[in-house]
């Protein structure tokens, strides 16, 4: 596809947290908590007018759907600013050192003066119904080997509550997660290749590591702008795995193609869509479908004019419908039942034709029904009525869920600025230059300069280096070498690909510590087992929970001595001599093949092979 042609831009948001002691406003630890909850805080959250006297659409949205909030949380652990009880304390500095720093790594222009703002979210994830935040930087770049990426902004923030699950009527979070800082970095939004989107944010993601983040699943997050030629902006959150950035990018370009090829046709066909929502109930007294005899309330709308089009796939499993029961979704229904998948669900062929009759429907238009409580299902239809009216126009502006096939659904309307006003209770963090010269005096090697100098430090190529690199494992390569006198090959294979072919073989291997690593390396180093022995004893050391120095014992990988090798060799050149006086020199390879499967990783195959050569060479002579 001709992504400049048909307009593709996209913009790269990536939210990460910082690894500091205490959380952003207050003395709380950055950890998170797995026992049970000692007891729970109950919100009901409302938005609040901005400073430009609105109302965020977001923030109604989600107010509209009246859920309550319940959070979980610890009588030494949860603090009375995570509760919303007591006002904020002073920015963590140690934080705001950190995002300095990252900033300057991402060649950005810090402000003179940091202000604390607060962004209103009432989807429960905060306490208090508005995240604080604050902008540190504005106008970097990146170098990506397609040319300079522009960073736009750079702000430092509280991340939210921790989602548990979902309540028939609301959410369960946890306070943990609640308050530890976060840096959020956006792009501008002038990528224009889904590959090149993954690449900037591999690009900035190394970056990050290089500076003080935490790691592991959770700790970083993306999300996507994404937007095409009559298209419209919007924003998919949650994005997970970079390896699947490009397929989202490609799956929203076809939503939005498709969105606009249904949009064609609405507008060919005049199509429109009745205010008005109608009881179905008595048409299915004796149907024989469980979801409609289950149900108090049988409620339908119609829909002029989109006979036909709820069946068209928008992503791959995802239809028009789909979109239209996401909407339905968030009030509390289970989702839609169309007439473009009638008859179905236990419904008859007859039930559908006396429902199109009662209605007044041809076979041009569509009819969508929900089950449930009347008050939700009337709810849910007018979100169907709201969203197929914006099927008319266009791409509606939304922010959607990153799914993990590379689908997306439908989370909320996008944000405007109308959700913006100051936090009263923090001062103003002036930041002079000379502090930032103290911190650009000790900035932390980028990426690529570590790459080379490993390169050249410990002979290794660059494919190699680059592997390690990419795969977050160029620390643990430089602290292991620093104390095994051993190849840097060697040690670099080992990291940076046997590891993930154990792992595809079905073990473990984050259970690894460093120093289970330099155990099976310090063996090797000593040359009590041989390299082709590492794969097996690491895999056993997952499976086992043991040494490296147990899981050698355990498998009989322990190096033998020459003597003991010289003699197995002998015993093998014994039961096959007449294939050696056959062959000659041209017997060394399926001896030496025959040796190494007996001896099995406990002898080096550089001492195997000069052994056998020798005997047989001597034999053949």
């Amino acid at each position: 596809m001709d992504w400049k042609k048909i307009g593709l831009k996209v913009g790269l948001e990536i939210h990460q947290q910082l690894d500091t002691k205490h959380k952003l406003f207050c003395p709380c630890k950055c950890e998170l908590i797995d026992k049970d909850p000692e007891f729970k805080i109950f919100r009901k959250l409302r938005p609040t007018l901005s400073e430009l006297g609105k109302f965020d659409r977001a923030a109604l949205e989600e107010a509209r759907r009246k859920l309550k909030f319940i959070y979980q949380a610890y009588t030494n652990e949860t603090c009375l600013v995570e509760a919303d009880e007591e006002p904020p304390h002073s920015i963590n500095k140690e934080a705001l050192e950190i995002s300095l720093t990252i900033a300057l790594l991402l060649n950005m222009n810090i402000v003179d003066e940091f202000h604390v703002m607060r962004k209103q979210v009432i989807d429960g994830s905060n306490t208090t119904g508005f995240q604080r935040t604050g902008l540190l930087a504005t106008n970097g770049y990146v170098k990506t080997p397609n040319g300079k990426v522009g960073i736009q902004t750079l702000c430092l923030e509280e991340d939210a509550a921790r989602k548990v699950k979902k309540t028939k009527d609301g959410v369960i979070f946890r306070l943990d997660r609640l308050g530890i800082p976060l840096v959020e970095i956006a792009t501008e939004p002038t990528m224009n290749d889904p590959e090149q989107v993954k690449e900037v944010a591999y690009k900035i993601g190394q970056i990050l590591r290089s500076t003080k983040v935490k790691r592991g699943i959770g700790t970083i997050r993306q999300d996507l702008n994404i937007s095409i030629k009559d298209g419209a902006r919007v924003e998919i959150k949650g994005v997970q795995d970079l390896d699947l950035i490009p397929t989202i990018v490609k799956r929203e370009v076809q939503r939005q193609l498709s969105l606009l090829e249904i949009k064609n046709e609405l507008q060919n066909r005049n199509a429109q869509v009745p205010n008005k929502i109608y009881d179905v109930k008595e048409i299915f007294k004796n149907t024989s479908s469980k979801i409609i005899a289950n149900s108090p309330h049988v409620m339908a709308i119609k829909l002029c004019g989109f006979g036909g089009l709820l069946g068209k796939e928008v992503q791959p499993g995802r239809r028009f419908g789909t979109e239209l029961s996401d909407y339905a979704k968030k009030r509390g229904v289970g989702g839609i039942i169309h007439t473009d998948e009638l008859p179905a669900y236990g419904i008859s062929k007859e039930e559908t034709e006396n429902l199109k009759d009662y209605l007044n429907v041809s076979d041009e238009d569509a009819v969508v029904m929900v089950v449930g409580e009347k008050e939700k299902c009337i709810e849910a239809l007018k979100e169907v009525q709201k969203r197929a009216k914006l099927a008319i126009k266009g791409v509606p502006e939304e922010t959607r869920r990153a799914l993990s096939d590379g689908n997306t659904e439908y989370l909320r309307p996008l944000p405007t600025a109308s959700r913006m006003y100051v936090e009263t209770d923090i001062p103003p963090v002036p930041i002079t230059k000379e502090y930032i010269e103290k911190i650009k005096s000790n900035l932390p090697e980028l990426p690529e300069e570590k790459m080379r100098r490993v390169m050249s430090e410990y002979n290794i190529s660059e494919d190699l280096a680059s592997q390690l690199l990419k795969k977050d494992r160029i620390d643990i390569f430089e602290k292991i070498m620093e104390k095994v006198n051993l190849e840097g090959k060697i040690v670099g294979a080992t990291l940076a690909y046997s590891l993930d072919e154990i792992r595809r073989e079905g073990h473990d291997i984050d259970k690894l510590t460093f120093n289970d690593l330099l155990d099976v390396f310090k063996l090797l180093e000593n040359k009590e087992i041989s390299k082709d022995a590492i794969n097996e004893i690491l895999a056993y050391m997952t499976d086992k929970n043991c040494s490296a120095e147990e899981a050698a014992e355990k498998l009989d990988l322990k190096l033998l001595s020459e003597d003991e090798i010289k003699s197995i060799i002998d015993e093998i050149i014994s039961e096959n001599i007449e294939l050696i006086k056959e062959r000659g020199t041209n017997a060394i390879g399926p001896i030496m093949g025959m040796s190494m499967k007996k001896l099995r990783g406990k002898a080096d195959g550089k001492v195997v092979n000069k052994i056998v050569t020798k005997k047989i060479q001597k034999l053949v002579s």
